[in-house]
């Protein structure tokens, strides 16, 4: 059986323009961790954490209550949740 995805986080904004959504975190997060974004009807997918800013600045790990802006691979919205895959 597949371990339970732990919620770490909610989608806060997403930059349509460059592909990059704001995600206000309530666990650790660092590059190269695995994610599941769920929201809506149509998004659900898994992707790896590239890099990560935080106020425009890359950082390799952020803690509980940093909001991050991280690349995504597909489009989503305010209020999605995210989960460490």
């Amino acid at each position: 059986m597949a371990k339970e995805a732990k919620p770490i986080g909610v989608v806060s904004n997403y930059f349509d323009h460059i592909g990059v959504a704001a995600i206000k975190l309530s666990a650790a997060l660092k590059a190269g961790d695995k994610i599941q974004i769920k929201g809506g009807e149509e998004t659900d997918f898994t992707q790896k954490v590239g890099s990560m800013q935080i106020h425009h600045e890359k950082v390799e790990k952020a803690k509980k209550g940093d909001e991050v802006g991280l690349k995504v691979n597909h489009k989503v919205r305010k209020g999605y949740h995210v989960y460490k895959a």
